[in-house]
């Protein structure tokens, strides 16, 4: 069974028109398909998870090994013993 089509019609002005003309003819697609594949690239590029990085496993061990070593953070115990600047009033 084949899946529902719906119509999808756009506006582009000449120039639009005719670098799309063309590079639906030099990819050897229709318009239709080439607007199409090329829209649903963009559609995967926008929608990807933003909350999902990838790396190789052995990279994503280090790094959480790494949250396991406490930092000595010398900048931020140094900031943490200087006298505040704003002090909240009772």
């Amino acid at each position: 069974m084949a899946d529902e089509t719906h119509r999808i019609e756009t506006r582009a002005d000449t120039a639009a028109e005719a670098l799309i003309v063309q590079a639906a003819q030099a990819s050897g697609e229709s318009i239709s398909s080439f607007v199409l594949r090329a829209a649903c690239a963009e559609d995967r590029r926008v929608l990807a998870r933003p909350d999902a990085t990838l790396m190789p496993a052995d990279q994503f061990d280090d790094l959480v090994a790494s949250l396991d070593e406490p930092d000595e953070a010398p900048a931020l115990r140094k900031a943490a013993r200087r006298r505040r600047a704003y002090h909240e009033s009772s």
